[in-house]
């Protein structure tokens, strides 16, 4: 990851804890597919709700990495909109 944005100059290594924000939009990011595939293997295809929530855990574990790089552009967005002046 660049220092700072190439193009503006938007200084990416904060203070210490500034990307903790970012969980939570990840959270917000990962509940509703994560329910989608809960619910589709469970009612759809006839899964016991244990094994359901299995599937759909493995089944969204290789999307972890892009859907934590997006909260975290989020969250810059998000604090660019509060304070454009960092």
């Amino acid at each position: 990851m660049y220092e700072r944005c190439p193009v503006c100059g938007l200084k990416y290594h904060r203070e210490q804890g500034y990307f903790i924000g970012a969980m939570y939009v990840s959270y917000a990011l990962a509940i509703p597919p994560f329910l989608i595939m809960v619910t589709g293997l469970w009612l759809g295809a006839g899964w016991r709700y244990d094994r359901a929530l299995l599937g759909a855990f493995l089944a969204y574990l290789p999307f972890v990495p892009i859907a934590m790089r997006m909260s975290r552009v989020i969250w810059m967005y998000i604090d660019q909109a509060f304070d454009p002046e960092r």
